[in-house]
């Protein structure tokens, strides 16, 4: 898959929105799915074909591969399969809006934690109000099992970030993803897997393979080209807006309004997410990092 024909053309910014966009369209049609093969198994169909798809463009470079960067490969795909699983567990209980705030936590608090001045810590703070007013724990009415799984696709997020660096200081473009998707497909299957069991269909795996290409192939190559043509602020404040797009994909596709109060509280986690961004510089180890990204546009990957 090469990339360089189509960036000089198109600017940055269109590409990592378009990405965004293609991530939150596939979580949203990924609930018919999730329906008839469960959330392990929609994840297994996604990645497997995903992971055909990348090995297929880009030869994994398995004669490259040092004894040293094993725990680094297996890590971050084993932490990529569990973060699918999880967001797709969350977003079959809660909105799609909410569910990506909350795992927005996640790669916010890394962010400001990265930024080694304590006032960047009121980020994730403003950032927690804001998932409040979404969640409206004193109504009753949000499943906790929901909230958990997407708390849990928060922390896995922080963690494939911070071995996506790893990753990505190694093996540069797509290689680096014909390395890890795979093991995360495998990671998914020991779940996905008995959960899809008996309900398999051509027109199911057809459609796990179209979500393939919505995520995590077009994001992954959209990103891989924005992020070599920006700097890593201003990707990463342009990343801030993805749950709001989550929210309006939410409405749209899914007709799930949120309240007043809920707009608004998606208001204060993009404002904090921006704000963590305010800095950032690009550094020589960031240009290592391929189409996954730091701070990427892979909610729910």
């Amino acid at each position: 898959m090469t990339t360089g024909g189509l960036a000089p053309r198109v600017p940055a910014w269109t590409l990592a929105v378009t990405a965004m966009l293609s991530v939150q369209l596939a979580s949203a049609l990924s609930l018919p799915l999730i329906e008839t093969v469960g959330p392990a198994g929609t994840a297994w169909l996604r990645l497997s074909a995903g992971a055909v798809i990348f090995v297929a463009v880009s030869r994994p470079p398995l004669r490259s591969i040092r004894r040293a960067d094993l725990p680094g490969l297996l890590g971050l795909g084993i932490t990529s399969g569990l973060v699918t699983i999880a967001f797709l567990a969350a977003i079959e209980r809660i909105p799609l809006g909410t569910a990506v705030a909350i795992e927005f936590l996640g790669p916010l608090t890394v962010a400001s934690l990265r930024s080694h001045r304590l006032r960047a810590l009121a980020w994730p703070v403003l950032a927690l109000a804001g998932v409040v007013m979404l969640t409206e724990p004193w109504r009753g009415e949000i499943r906790p099992s929901g909230i958990a799984f997407a708390v849990a696709a928060a922390v896995g997020w922080a963690s494939y970030i911070v071995l996506t660096r790893h990753v990505g200081d190694r093996f540069s473009g797509l290689s680096g993803l014909s390395l890890t998707v795979p093991i995360a497909a495998v990671t998914s299957a020991v779940l996905g897997v008995p959960q899809a069991a008996g309900h398999l269909s051509v027109s199911v795996v057809l459609a796990g393979a179209g979500l393939a290409l919505l995520l995590p192939v077009l994001p992954y190559a959209l990103e891989l080209m924005a992020i070599r043509r920006m700097t890593m602020s201003a990707f990463g404040t342009l990343m801030a807006v993805e749950p709001a797009l989550a929210v309006a994909l939410g409405l749209v596709v899914l007709h799930q309004r949120p309240s007043a109060l809920q707009m608004a509280g998606i208001v204060l986690v993009v404002v904090a997410g921006a704000a963590a961004q305010r800095g950032g510089r690009r550094t020589s180890a960031d240009r290592g990092v391929g189409a996954a990204g730091i701070e990427p546009a892979t909610a729910g990957l």
